[in-house]
Parts: structure tokens; C-alpha cells; sequence
């Protein structure tokens, strides 16, 4: 986990403009670098470090001697730099997995690389020799990437939207920042005067088809047909395996565990591995919650079974409501639901920076896009419906669930990691068909729960736990984080104002006083730039009028029960 930064045909001084580089300083607190373009005097390299692999030779841009008209700066993990190395008999001059990109690329150009990288991952590579710049982002955009340009070809990139919102450009005195979209990569020509113009933008991956890396991965051969006990013994394979290619790290590991379905799978398959890859040290797991929260017991009770080093983090709905203006401004999002989660992972992020010496942090994120894990996904019309939302998820992640899971542990310099957004294991999930996908005798993501029942992986109680919202799980069910908030922001927001909600905010218009204050601190942070959240995070095929989990009836019921 790093950030990255970068800009083509600037106007401007260039040690002005770098001082945005700085506003993404937290992604990389081991090392800076900010580096000229030979023979481009308004093009440079902003780098911030976080060392995860080859301490000694990981500073970006990445250049090696074979290819000296290549520059590379990303952020990401790819998992099968070895393999390809070995395969294509690459000379590697460092050891950093990136350096993968060079040699492929030389190799095949920039389409046949981008499809045969297994990771994570948001670049920015330039090709002298050829005038050309390349960006890309991973199929789920687990990295985030930010870019500007203008008409007269002038390109900033950068790893968070903090980086660029501030740069100055002469012909433009409010420059258009966007999201880089997920599962692309963009191809764009370098003039002689350092700017820039897009030649394509190319969809790489999408999520439903197998990856072209799996002809080279080491995973054992699935076995063909949809028997149930045939896609079980498959997707523990692949769920085995997507954890052990994320021990790829110089750092020590430590786990997320909110003691629902999804962490406890992660953190139990997870020390299993370690174990076997005889690591030395104690798996660290780490739960956040009020006292008595749902989250906190049943995650005790997952710790216990695994045999972990765990932690638990209090936090009251003082230190809850006191983040969230930093919350925000970290998010660079005022979606309520998004918010919401994002408190808890904050503060546990804080936590494991100030408090351990684990870097590299597993979640579970993505389980509930991919297994179909919301509580609406009982009211699906069909399995196709269902289907057909479950891509849309995985589609939108990153403006929801991914982007609170980089942002929150970014913001403290953490380097996450999320198995279950694996290119394999999400691809043959995705593959099977739409009925054995869907929630069943009135318990979503079944298949999940039915693949892992006689693993004794963790408890059977936690196996079959309903699903809770993060944001809802980590304080008890008599005074959720949801009713704080509500009660604490109804003092913050009149009613006079509300009624003005439309004519202040005409896009977007916030619905409840709790969207108001929120999207209030975004305005403040990022003035006019509402754009970036397309849409809310709601729900479907209920009238909800809320995305907490704890307004569904469905929830309400389960309470009672």
C-alpha cells in the first residue's frame, strides 16, 4: 500500500504543484520520493512508501537497466510476480513484485500485462521511448486512482482526490477530478511539450470471466460440473488459496474480525496458513465495538476457537461523533451508509498503527457483493435479479465498501488485503448457476455457509450467524450507532434548513438531516465536487428509506426471535 502521484505538462512550477503530493503523505509513511522526467521538465514522479516487500530496492518509480525508457509508479500487490517471472525466464533487478509490469510489458505491450497480473493494483506507466503513458486499476479497484485533464492535455494523477483538488492549471481554475474506473486501463499519447491526449480506454477484466493469469497460477485443477459437493470442494480450493497467495509480505499480518461470517472464514483460513508457512509470530485479530455489541462477543468467541492474539476496542459515541469530520475528509465520500461503517474501521485502524507492529491487515470485504450476503437479497424477484445486483455490487465497489476499506486503514498507513475479492475465486463463484447463489430457507449467502459446515473452521453458532452491518454490529441492539447518530445530529440540523435541502444541494439532495450533516463536512473538504459519489448506497426491491440494516423488517424480526 502506497500512494502515488503524477503529472504530465504542467503549467505551473512544479515545486509548487508538489506540495499536493503531500496530502496523500499517510499512505506512505516509510519513504518519500519526488522525481523529474528526463527531458520532460513539467512532468514528475510523487511517491510516499509504505515498505511491505524488498525493503531495499521498493523506491518508485520503479526503473531497471534492461529498460531504461520505462518508468513505473504504483500501488498494489500483484501475487504472481514469481510464477510469470519463472515461466518467461524474466531477469529481475529487484525484488519487488512490481517490477513485473516492466518485463511484461517489453514483452507483449500493455494489454497481454495488465490481463496476466493476479493482484491488486493502480499504475501509472511511461514509455519514453514510444511517447506513450498507460494508467490501470484492478478489476474492483481495491487501489484506488484519481485522475484530472484538461483539454489542452495537461494529466495529474494520483492515489486519493486530496492529491489533486488543489493543483493549479492556467487554463482551467477549477480542474474536473474523477475517478479512474475499475477493471481499466487507459492509453495515451506524450507530446514533445510534456502534455498529453488519450488515444483509448480499455476494459480489461470483467468480473463474471475467468482471468488470463489462471492458465499460470499454481491453483490445484477444479473439478468440472455444479454437484454441490463438487462446487464446495472448488471453492475451498480457491478460498484456500486466496489467502495464501496474500502472505506475500515482508510485514507482519494481523486480521479485521468483526465475528460475523465473512472476517472469521478470512482470519481462520488465514492462521491455519501462517502455521503452515512456519511464521514465528502470533496472529494478531482485532475487533472494535460498545460495550456489549453483538460484534465484540461473537468475535471472542471466533479468537477463542482459532487460537489468536486477540484485541478489543472500545470506543463510546463521543469518540465516534469526534472522527467523523476526519472520517469524511479521509473518505472523500458523504454516502451515509459508508459513513457510518467507516467509524468503527477508523478508529480500530488508529488503534493497530499506535498500538502494533502489524502492517499488512486481512478483511472481509467483498463477501457480501460477491455471496449475496445483504438482508434484501431475500426479497430478490428471482435468481437472475439477484444475479444481475450481485454484478452491480461488485461493479459499484469501489465507491462504497472498498473505498472505506483503503481510506479508513490508509489514513494510518495500513496495507489491506481482501481474499474474497480474488480474481478466481470471485470468477467461479460468479460462474455458478444463479440458484445455488441465493439466500435459502431463510439464510443468505447459504452456499458460503454450507461450503465451510464440516470444516470446524470456526464455531458452528458463527457459522451460521445472520448478517450484521458493520455499522450496526459494533454497538448493542438497545442503542444502535445508528439511533446515536440520530440523536446526536438532530441537534446539528434544523428543520428550517432541511426544508432548504433541494435548492442547497440540488444534486444528491440529502433525504434526512443525518445525509445533510454529513454532505455539510464534504462541502467544506471538497467544494463542488458531490460528483463523486454518483448515487446513495440503498437497498433494493423494499421501500427503505434508510440503508441501516436495523430498519429491515426482516432484521426487526430476526431481533424478536
Amino acid at each position: 500500500m502506497c500512494g502515488i502521484w503524477a503529472l504530465f505538462g504542467s503549467d505551473d512550477c512544479l515545486s509548487v504543484q508538489c506540495l499536493s503530493a503531500m496530502k496523500i503523505a499517510h499512505r506512505g509513511p516509510d519513504a518519500f520520493r519526488f522525481e523529474n522526467v528526463n527531458g520532460y521538465t513539467n512532468c514528475c514522479f510523487g511517491f510516499h512508501r509504505l515498505a511491505v516487500v524488498d525493503q531495499l530496492f521498493g523506491m518508485q518509480p520503479i526503473r531497471v537497466k534492461k529498460y531504461p525508457y520505462l518508468w513505473l509508479c504504483y500501488n498494489g500487490e500483484i501475487y504472481n510476480h514469481k510464477k510469470l517471472q519463472h515461466h518467461f525466464e524474466f531477469e529481475y533487478q529487484t525484488k519487488v513484485d512490481g517490477e513485473i509490469i516492466l518485463h511484461l510489458y517489453d514483452k507483449g505491450g500493455i494489454e497481454q500485462t495488465i490481463c496476466m497480473l493476479d493482484g491488486v493494483f493502480a499504475f501509472i506507466l511511461l514509455d519514453t521511448a514510444n511517447k506513450k503513458v498507460f494508467l490501470g486499476r484492478d478489476t474492483y479497484g481495491v487501489r484506488p486512482l484519481f485522475k484530472a485533464m484538461t483539454e489542452d492535455g495537461f494529466l495529474a494523477v494520483c492515489s486519493e482526490a486530496k492529491g489533486l483538488v488543489n493543483l493549479k492549471h492556467s487554463m482551467t481554475p477549477f480542474l474536473k477530478v474523477e475517478p479512474f474506473l475499475p477493471g481499466h486501463y487507459e492509453v495515451l499519447d506524450l507530446k514533445p511539450n510534456g502534455k498529453v491526449a488519450s488515444v483509448e480506454m480499455v476494459k480489461h477484466h470483467h468480473c463474471r470471466d475467468e482471468p488470463l493469469h489462471a492458465l499460470y497460477d499454481n491453483v490445484e485443477k477444479l473439478f468440472p460440473g455444479f454437484e454441490i459437493e463438487t462446487v464446495k470442494t472448488n471453492l475451498r480450493i480457491l478460498f484456500d488459496n486466496a489467502i495464501k497467495k496474500r502472505l506475500m509480505t515482508d510485514r507482519r499480518i494481523g486480521c479485521l474480525l468483526s465475528g460475523g461470517l465473512d472476517s472469521s472464514l478470512v482470519a481462520a483460513t488465514l492462521l491455519k496458513h501462517l502455521k503452515e508457512a512456519q511464521i514465528q509470530y502470533p496472529l494478531q485479530t482485532f475487533a472494535i465495538g460498545m460495550e456489549d455489541s453483538p460484534d465484540l462477543l461473537a468475535a471472542r468467541k471466533v479468537a477463542n476457537h482459532i487460537g489468536s492474539e486477540h484485541h478489543e476496542v472500545l470506543f463510546n459515541s463521543e469518540e465516534g461523533i469526534q472522527v467523523l469530520d476526519e472520517v469524511i475528509f479521509s473518505l472523500e465520500t458523504y454516502d451515509i451508509t459508508t459513513v457510518r461503517a467507516s467509524v468503527g474501521m477508523y478508529l480500530i485502524s488508529k488503534y493497530i498503527r499506535k498500538n502494533t507492529d502489524s502492517v499488512v491487515i486481512f478483511s472481509g470485504e467483498g463477501s457480501d457483493e460477491l455471496t449475496q450476503g445483504y438482508i434484501y437479497f431475500h426479497k430478490a424477484p428471482s435468481p437472475e435479479k439477484a444475479e444481475e445486483e450481485s454484478e452491480r455490487l461488485l461493479k459499484e465497489l469501489y465507491l462504497f465498501d472498498v473505498l472505506r476499506a483503503d481510506r479508513t486503514t490508509a489514513a494510518h498507513g495500513l496495507e489491506l488485503r481482501v481474499p474474497f475479492l480474488d480474481h478466481r475465486f470471485s470468477s467461479y463463484y460468479l460462474s455458478l448457476p444463479p440458484d445455488m447463489r441465493v439466500p435459502k430457507n431463510g439464510i443468505e449467502k447459504h452456499l458460503l455457509r454450507e461450503t465451510f459446515e464440516d470444516s470446524n473452521l470456526i464455531p458452528k453458532e458463527i457459522l451460521w450467524r445472520p448478517k450484521e452491518a458493520f455499522s450496526d454490529g459494533i454497538t448493542s441492539v438497545k442503542n444502535s450507532w445508528f439511533q446515536i447518530l440520530q440523536e446526536y445530529i438532530e441537534h446539528q440540523v434544523d428543520d428550517a434548513v432541511m426544508a432548504n435541502a433541494a435548492q442547497k444541494f440540488p444534486f444528491n439532495t440529502p433525504k434526512t438531516k443525518e445525509g445533510y450533516y454529513y454532505r455539510q463536512i464534504f462541502e467544506r473538504h471538497y467544494p463542488g465536487r458531490a460528483d463523486w459519489l454518483p448515487h446513495y448506497w440503498m437497498p433494493r426491491w423494499i421501500h427503505a428509506t434508510d440503508p441501516s440494516a436495523r430498519t429491515l423488517t426482516h432484521y426487526k424480526a430476526a431481533a424478536k426471535a
